[in-house]
Protein backbone atom coordinates (compact mmCIF):
# COMPACT_ATOMS: atom_id res chain seq x y z
CA UNK A 1 0.00 0.00 0.00
CA UNK A 2 1.48 3.70 -0.61
CA UNK A 3 1.35 6.15 1.58
CA UNK A 4 -0.83 9.35 1.26
CA UNK A 5 -0.56 12.84 2.56
CA UNK A 6 -3.18 13.62 4.99
CA UNK A 7 -5.15 16.54 4.54
CA UNK A 8 -4.59 19.80 6.25
CA UNK A 9 -7.58 19.47 9.29
CA UNK A 10 -8.88 20.12 12.97
CA UNK A 11 -7.72 16.52 15.07
CA UNK A 12 -10.06 16.72 17.97
CA UNK A 13 -9.35 14.12 21.13
CA UNK A 14 -11.06 13.85 24.46
CA UNK A 15 -8.65 16.74 25.54
CA UNK A 16 -6.74 18.16 23.20
CA UNK A 17 -7.70 19.37 19.83
CA UNK A 18 -4.88 19.88 17.39
CA UNK A 19 -5.20 22.60 14.75
CA UNK A 20 -3.04 23.38 11.72
CA UNK A 21 -0.06 26.05 12.60
CA UNK A 22 -0.36 29.51 11.68
CA UNK A 23 1.50 32.69 11.95
CA UNK A 24 -1.54 33.73 14.22
CA UNK A 25 -1.06 30.74 16.70
CA UNK A 26 3.11 32.05 17.35
CA UNK A 27 2.57 34.85 20.29
CA UNK A 28 0.35 32.21 21.83
CA UNK A 29 3.04 29.50 21.65
CA UNK A 30 6.00 31.94 22.70
CA UNK A 31 4.21 32.06 26.21
CA UNK A 32 3.65 28.29 26.35
CA UNK A 33 7.45 26.78 25.31
CA UNK A 34 9.69 29.48 25.36
CA UNK A 35 10.95 28.36 28.54
CA UNK A 36 14.69 27.51 29.98
CA UNK A 37 13.07 24.34 31.06
CA UNK A 38 11.56 23.37 27.42
CA UNK A 39 14.82 24.16 25.67
CA UNK A 40 17.11 22.83 28.65
CA UNK A 41 16.33 19.30 27.01
CA UNK A 42 17.81 20.28 23.84
CA UNK A 43 14.28 21.34 21.81
CA UNK A 44 14.91 24.47 19.35
CA UNK A 45 19.04 23.30 19.52
CA UNK A 46 18.93 23.69 23.14
CA UNK A 47 19.24 26.31 26.09
CA UNK A 48 21.66 28.52 23.61
CA UNK A 49 18.50 28.48 20.97
CA UNK A 50 15.71 29.72 23.58
CA UNK A 51 14.18 32.92 21.65
CA UNK A 52 14.57 35.78 23.82
CA UNK A 53 11.42 38.11 22.51
CA UNK A 54 8.61 37.33 20.86
CA UNK A 55 10.10 38.91 17.74
CA UNK A 56 12.99 36.06 18.03
CA UNK A 57 10.53 33.31 18.17
CA UNK A 58 9.12 34.32 15.14
CA UNK A 59 12.25 34.07 13.32
CA UNK A 60 13.19 30.95 14.72
CA UNK A 61 9.54 29.73 14.12
CA UNK A 62 9.96 30.64 10.71
CA UNK A 63 12.87 28.57 9.85
CA UNK A 64 12.38 25.72 12.55
CA UNK A 65 8.80 24.09 12.19
CA UNK A 66 8.73 22.32 9.00
CA UNK A 67 5.92 23.48 6.20
CA UNK A 68 5.09 22.24 2.21
CA UNK A 69 3.93 18.84 1.37
CA UNK A 70 6.56 16.49 3.44
CA UNK A 71 5.23 18.30 6.96
CA UNK A 72 1.67 18.96 8.91
CA UNK A 73 2.39 21.05 11.62
CA UNK A 74 -0.39 21.99 14.53
CA UNK A 75 -0.45 23.89 17.44
CA UNK A 76 -1.93 22.05 20.65
CA UNK A 77 -4.81 23.29 22.65
CA UNK A 78 -6.84 21.98 26.24
CA UNK A 79 -10.61 20.70 24.43
CA UNK A 80 -12.39 21.05 27.83
CA UNK A 81 -12.19 22.39 31.53
CA UNK A 82 -11.86 25.87 32.36
CA UNK A 83 -8.94 26.19 29.98
CA UNK A 84 -10.33 25.34 27.64
CA UNK A 85 -9.04 26.75 24.12
CA UNK A 86 -5.56 27.31 25.84
CA UNK A 87 -2.93 26.64 23.42
CA UNK A 88 0.05 24.41 25.33
CA UNK A 89 2.25 22.97 22.74
CA UNK A 90 2.72 22.05 19.40
CA UNK A 91 4.01 18.86 17.40
CA UNK A 92 4.94 18.16 13.28
CA UNK A 93 4.00 14.87 11.43
CA UNK A 94 6.81 15.50 8.95
CA UNK A 95 9.39 13.81 6.74
CA UNK A 96 6.41 12.30 5.06
CA UNK A 97 7.95 9.87 2.71
CA UNK A 98 4.63 8.39 0.87
CA UNK A 99 7.06 5.84 -1.12
CA UNK A 100 8.58 4.15 1.25
CA UNK A 101 5.67 4.85 3.82
CA UNK A 102 7.74 6.90 6.38
CA UNK A 103 6.80 9.87 8.76
CA UNK A 104 8.18 11.62 11.35
CA UNK A 105 6.36 12.97 15.10
CA UNK A 106 8.26 15.51 16.21
CA UNK A 107 9.55 19.80 16.81
CA UNK A 108 7.03 18.37 19.88
CA UNK A 109 7.41 21.15 22.59
CA UNK A 110 4.76 21.51 25.75
CA UNK A 111 4.20 23.89 28.15
CA UNK A 112 5.67 22.75 31.45
CA UNK A 113 2.42 22.48 32.94
CA UNK A 114 1.00 19.72 31.28
CA UNK A 115 3.97 17.79 31.69
CA UNK A 116 3.07 14.30 33.22
CA UNK A 117 -0.80 14.74 32.09
CA UNK A 118 -2.71 13.02 29.24
CA UNK A 119 -1.82 15.57 27.01
CA UNK A 120 0.85 14.03 25.56
CA UNK A 121 -0.46 9.92 25.40
CA UNK A 122 -4.07 11.98 23.37
CA UNK A 123 -1.22 13.87 20.92
CA UNK A 124 0.52 11.14 20.13
CA UNK A 125 -2.96 8.82 19.62
CA UNK A 126 -4.07 11.48 17.38
CA UNK A 127 -1.12 11.58 15.32
CA UNK A 128 0.15 8.25 15.00
CA UNK A 129 -3.65 7.38 14.04
CA UNK A 130 -3.83 9.87 11.42
CA UNK A 131 -0.43 8.17 9.78
CA UNK A 132 -1.16 4.77 10.08
CA UNK A 133 -4.88 5.41 8.91
CA UNK A 134 -3.03 7.11 5.52
CA UNK A 135 -1.25 3.88 4.98
CA UNK A 136 2.21 4.54 6.51
CA UNK A 137 3.80 1.80 8.02
CA UNK A 138 6.57 3.02 10.30
CA UNK A 139 6.51 6.86 12.10
CA UNK A 140 9.64 7.82 13.75
CA UNK A 141 10.00 10.02 17.49
CA UNK A 142 13.13 10.57 18.31
CA UNK A 143 14.66 13.01 20.81
CA UNK A 144 18.36 14.41 21.86
CA UNK A 145 19.72 11.27 23.71
CA UNK A 146 21.07 13.73 26.65
CA UNK A 147 17.46 14.01 27.46
CA UNK A 148 15.96 11.22 29.65
CA UNK A 149 12.71 12.75 30.31
CA UNK A 150 11.59 12.81 26.99
CA UNK A 151 13.41 9.23 26.27
CA UNK A 152 10.99 8.00 28.81
CA UNK A 153 8.31 9.46 27.95
CA UNK A 154 8.61 8.23 24.45
CA UNK A 155 8.75 4.43 25.27
CA UNK A 156 5.99 4.70 27.77
CA UNK A 157 4.16 5.10 24.53
CA UNK A 158 4.91 2.03 23.59
CA UNK A 159 7.71 3.19 20.67
CA UNK A 160 10.72 0.56 20.28
CA UNK A 161 13.97 2.32 20.45
CA UNK A 162 16.32 1.50 17.46
CA UNK A 163 20.02 3.49 18.19
CA UNK A 164 21.70 6.60 18.92
CA UNK A 165 23.12 8.62 15.70
CA UNK A 166 26.01 9.95 16.70
CA UNK A 167 26.88 13.88 15.92
CA UNK A 168 23.55 14.07 14.62
CA UNK A 169 23.12 18.09 14.44
CA UNK A 170 24.86 20.96 15.45
CA UNK A 171 23.33 22.87 19.13
CA UNK A 172 22.66 26.35 19.39
CA UNK A 173 26.33 26.34 21.29
CA UNK A 174 27.72 24.46 18.56
CA UNK A 175 27.94 21.23 20.68
CA UNK A 176 27.20 18.15 18.77
CA UNK A 177 23.68 16.71 19.56
CA UNK A 178 23.73 12.57 19.44
CA UNK A 179 19.88 11.94 18.75
CA UNK A 180 17.95 8.87 19.71
CA UNK A 181 15.99 6.85 17.42
CA UNK A 182 12.80 5.10 18.12
CA UNK A 183 9.24 4.07 15.99
CA UNK A 184 5.94 2.45 15.91
CA UNK A 185 5.39 0.02 12.91
CA UNK A 186 2.20 0.04 11.54
CA UNK A 187 1.91 -4.04 12.55
CA UNK A 188 2.66 -2.70 15.93
CA UNK A 189 0.08 -0.32 16.27
CA UNK A 190 -2.62 -2.14 17.74
CA UNK A 191 -1.12 -2.63 20.70
CA UNK A 192 -0.07 1.10 20.99
CA UNK A 193 -3.42 1.91 20.33
CA UNK A 194 -4.32 -0.19 23.02
CA UNK A 195 -1.97 0.86 25.80
CA UNK A 196 -2.47 4.89 24.65
CA UNK A 197 -6.11 4.39 24.79
CA UNK A 198 -5.55 2.89 28.34
CA UNK A 199 -3.57 5.52 29.81
CA UNK A 200 -6.15 8.24 28.12
CA UNK A 201 -9.23 6.11 29.76
CA UNK A 202 -7.28 5.98 33.50
CA UNK A 203 -7.21 10.06 33.25
CA UNK A 204 -10.62 9.88 33.28
CA UNK A 205 -12.96 12.76 32.77
CA UNK A 206 -10.19 15.31 34.99
CA UNK A 207 -9.66 18.61 33.69
CA UNK A 208 -6.46 18.97 32.32
CA UNK A 209 -5.42 23.11 34.16
CA UNK A 210 -2.41 25.05 33.39
CA UNK A 211 -1.15 26.85 36.69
Amino acid sequence: MTATRPETTELAGRHVVLTPLADADLPELYDAICRPEVFAGGYGGGPAGLPESLAAFERFAAGYYPRGEQALPWVIRLASGPDAGRLVGTSTLGDLDVVNEGAHIGWTAYDPHVWGTVVNPEVKLLLLGLAFDHGFARVKIQADAANSRSRAAILRLGATFEGVLRHAMRRADGSWRDTAVYSVLVEEWPEVRAGLEARIDAWGDRAVQVG
